[in-house]
């Protein structure tokens, strides 16, 4: 992180030497819950900022955006937080004193959420840094959450280039477009892991590489239906991994980070031991869009999870997000309806057999099985300082006060269903509320299904008729039932947006 901020800092005179519009915030957020984490719904969807509880923060931001009337324009952004908040107490093995202990992990006072800088011509960029990024299958502020990038942890730096929005494909008279991304670079989160690992069962995984890609089609998007269709492709690769079992180190694969392998990760290769190269995962995802009388705007979406044949394949049954979503005109007391059904029970496993594995053997058949939807043997859990890079619905591995570096109820069923709208003018609210029912593991089911209810109500106005830069947002939520515990908990922010022009002397 510390060389992409490096490089934003050699970039930052840029500022100086021409008319630049740019976009600023500051914010103070303060949080406080019964349990050792935020709610659900507050410590979500918001790239990793308030996931632990009794917390004061300030976040700043500085923005510039590229010009898109412009073939060449450049862009670059930086957004820090100080604070801090209640430690978490997570067990560890102790080796020598073959006992369990407690240890105490808190969240870092100061770091960078964002830190970038980007350029473009036409109709393609190339980014350096991290930056958040959005779905363009689901609505980041009303669903559950794209199953492969969501917006629910912290971005990872890297590099990445594509198309900056879809873009119409030659010779089809822009009945069919185009977008796609790719993007490749080290996570930061190696320190993190290692704090929270319990050392006695799984996989510690440090200094992972993550890559992903993407290419959808779209119809053209001014008929009254459209389309989009396509796959999100993603993998964390390199490293080391440390393997234990009942507190022993029973395996320590040192793999590094060579150049050959991108394009193994691109194009998936044999990898040895670890069958293929990295742990790759992704969604095929489709969005279907009518357009109605009166404004309305109807969307009806899918995305479905693979991380083998059986995925890929398309026979993990229901296994995705199914979601509709209504948006009316804005202004109304409801603006947008989302529902949502979400199932990650159909996963194939625990066994996985080829018969090309076992020379010699008797059994000439294939059971394509072991999904474990976001766990992976060799390279750890899918997640970034804790967080579901992906759905968030999955409850992520911070939540795990054992240690553990898995999703142990990656076999979760459930619904989701958000409304939004302005209540008076300049004041609006979002609700959003989920049930699920979740069951261990494939290859480790829990005793009895574990269940949550969980709900949001927020408020976000501008009260101040003269500071209409200054927004005040209130959050309250809870959380019931055995999988995440009781919990009820708020939050309240103070904003002050705008921007201004940088004009050269």
């Amino acid at each position: 992180m510390k060389r992409f901020f490096t490089l934003f800092l050699y970039l930052l005179p840029l500022l100086l030497v021409a008319e630049v519009p740019v976009a600023y915030e500051a914010e103070l957020t303060a949080l406080a819950s019964s349990g050792p984490f935020a709610p659900y719904m507050i410590g979500s969807w918001n790239y990793g900022k308030y996931t632990h509880t009794n917390g004061l923060w300030h976040t700043g931001r500085v923005q510039k955006d590229f010009d898109m009337s412009k073939p060449w324009s450049w862009g670059a952004g930086v957004e820090y937080m100080l604070g801090a908040a209640q430690s978490i107490d997570y067990r560890r093995w102790n080796d020598a004193s073959h006992s369990w202990g407690v240890n105490k992990a808190n969240p870092s006072y100061a770091h960078f959420q964002q830190a970038y800088a980007e350029v473009k011509y036409r109709s393609l960029f190339l980014t350096l840094g991290a930056k958040n990024r959005h779905s363009f299958i689901v609505d980041d502020t009303m669903s559950s959450g794209d199953i492969t990038r969501s917006n629910n942890s912290r971005a990872i730096p890297g590099v990445e280039a594509g198309f900056i929005d879809f873009q119409n494909i030659p010779f089809t008279q822009g009945w069919i477009q185009i977008q796609g991304q790719i993007m490749y670079g080290p996570m930061t989160d190696s320190r993190f892991n290692s704090d929270m690992f319990n050392r006695f069962n799984g996989v510690l995984s440090e200094s992972l590489w993550y890559t992903y890609k993407r290419c959808y089609f779209r119809t053209n998007p001014n008929q009254p239906l459209s389309v989009i269709a396509g796959m999100q492709a993603a993998g964390t690769f390199a490293g080391k991994s440390t393997t234990y079992k009942d507190g022993v180190v029973t395996k320590v694969a040192d793999r590094g980070f060579h150049f050959i392998d991108i394009p193994q990760m691109f194009f998936p290769m044999p990898g040895g031991e670890d069958f293929y190269k990295g742990s790759s995962l992704g969604s095929w995802d489709f969005k279907a869009r009518v357009r109605l009388p009166r404004g309305y705007v109807l969307d009806a979406y899918f995305e479905w999870p693979w991380e083998d044949g059986s995925g890929i394949g398309r026979r993990n049954g229901w296994d995705g997000v199914w979601g509709l979503q209504l948006k009316l005109p804005k202004g109304r007391a409801v603006e947008k309806v989302t529902v949502e059904y979400v199932d990650f029970v159909n996963q194939s496993g625990p066994i996985h057999y080829s018969h090309t594995d076992h020379p010699g053997g008797t059994i000439a058949g294939n059971a394509t099985g072991g999904d474990n939807y976001y766990n992976n043997n060799y390279y750890g859990p899918y997640c970034n300082y804790g967080m579901s890079i992906g759905s968030p619905f999955v409850l992520s591995p911070l939540y795990n006060l054992d240690g553990a570096l898995d999703y142990l109820h990656n076999r979760a069923r459930g619904f989701h269903c958000a409304l939004s709208g302005e209540i008076v003018p300049g004041w609006h609210y979002r609700a959003m509320a989920s049930w699920q029912k979740a069951g261990g593991s494939g290859r480790h089911p829990a005793k009895e299904y574990l269940y949550d209810t969980s709900a949001m109500v927020e408020v976000v106005a501008n009260p101040f008729a003269r500071i209409p830069q200054l927004s005040v947002k209130a959050q309250a939520a809870f959380d019931a039932g055995s999988l995440r515990g009781d919990n009820f908990g708020g939050l309240l922010s103070l904003s002050y947006s705008g921007n201004f022009n940088l004009a050269r002397k």
